[in-house]
């Protein structure tokens, strides 16, 4: 069993309660795909993010992740990113 230190916990409420509020205002509305909904909502920012700290680097993303990086692939590409704008991105700061 992992054991997450104050500070993750912390942040780990933070996220609840946000997931928590999203759920309640979508409940109705998106019922049936409430699921789907907001894990669509968490993830694509999530992937983009670490495509931002990676540098567009697939395989450094998908082991932050704990994922394998065909399992990234596959999802970059069912949320249409596109990791070239992440390595360029980066080059040009």
């Amino acid at each position: 069993m992992n054991t997450i230190d104050k500070k993750e916990w912390e942040k780990s409420e933070i996220l609840t309660k946000a997931i928590l509020e999203a759920e309640n205002i979508f409940l109705h509305e998106k019922e049936g795909r409430l699921y789907d909904f907001l894990v669509d909502i968490i993830e694509k920012p999530l992937i983009e993010n670490l495509l931002v700290k990676t540098e567009g680097n697939q395989l450094k993303a998908a082991k932050i992740l704990g994922i394998n990086r065909n399992t990234l692939h596959a999802k970059i590409k069912k949320l249409g990113i596109d990791v070239g704008y992440f390595k360029n991105e980066r080059r040009i700061r």
